[in-house]
């Protein structure tokens, strides 16, 4: 399946679509640029739902998050968890737009008690790449491993492959760049272990030391779907075919409840037999596709 067929966003045979550009990848400050004005566009268009009203307050809620970030850490010491799962896909199209709004906007100086106000700071470049780690399942989908390097090229990640457990492999990767104090990554609520995350959360004790940043923490599943359709990003092709949640090849399956005709009526129309994973409406429903 080409990126053109996807059933959620509008694209050209080529697979590039209204914001993103698969066939011959600008230059990253050219993608945020991109980016930024799409999701700026977004946020000023008057909600038609109210679902769009939360996609739009949740997509401010994160950016403030990104933001501090950004101000917290510099380019060198941060980096992003990335798997090609629709999540972690929507934390990096709002990396890509808060990137844009700090590397174009003065930085407000830093007051001091009693010290007169300096001068605005000028802010800190664009990195050629951004830093990122791909922590692969033990059975991997092809068509997640292409969706990665595919995404990878797009958005000029950085991207360090790592094959093996996930303490293991944040402990390797640190070692390999000692320079990041800071991941992002795209766990939500509903997620298992996300209940009680907040924000910032640094790591727990027995694992690798840095601090983790939630952007996307309290959104609800059908708001991710809503955001990634209404910017029309370009999505692992696996969503098209009833998996809402994705992990290895053995213990991931197309979601039951998204079965095409429960009743049987469309058996053997595809393989699929599933509607598209932006179909589904409830938390609670999204892992239903997985063995645990």
């Amino acid at each position: 399946m080409s990126p053109s067929t996807l059933l959620g966003i509008h694209s050209d045979t080529n697979g590039d679509t209204p914001t993103i550009i698969q066939s011959n990848p600008p230059a990253l400050p050219d993608i945020c640029a991109k980016v930024d004005g799409r999701v700026e566009a977004f946020l000023n268009t008057e909600p038609r739902n109210e679902r769009i009203r939360h996609v739009q307050e949740q997509t401010r809620a994160s950016l403030k998050v990104i933001q501090e970030a950004l101000e917290r850490y510099s380019s060198d010491e941060l980096s992003i968890s990335y798997n090609g799962g629709k999540d972690c896909l929507v934390l990096l199209i709002l990396y890509l737009a808060a990137l844009h709004r700090h590397t174009t906007s003065p930085c407000p100086p830093k007051q001091t008690n009693g010290s007169p106000q300096a001068p605005a700071r000028t802010p800190e470049p664009l990195p050629q790449t951004l830093r990122s780690v791909y922590i692969l399942s033990p059975h991997p989908f092809p068509e997640v491993d292409a969706f990665v390097a595919t995404s990878a090229k797009t958005y000029h990640l950085s991207l360090a492959r790592y094959a093996k457990p996930m303490r293991e492999a944040f402990t390797d990767y640190l070692a390999n760049e000692p320079a990041i104090r800071a991941i992002f990554v795209g766990t939500r609520r509903t997620d298992p272990h996300g209940s009680a995350l907040k924000h910032f959360d640094p790591t727990d004790r027995g694992w690798p030391t840095f601090m983790r940043i939630h952007p996307v923490i309290d959104w609800h599943y059908a708001e991710i779907w809503a955001f990634i359709r209404e910017l029309d990003v370009p999505y692992c092709e696996l969503y098209d075919m009833g998996y809402t949640s994705l992990g290895g090849t053995t213990d991931t399956h197309p979601n039951p409840a998204l079965r095409a005709d429960p009743g049987g009526g469309d058996v053997g129309k595809k393989e699929q037999g599933f509607r598209p994973a932006y179909e589904l409406e409830e938390d609670d429903e999204e892992r239903l596709g997985r063995d645990r």
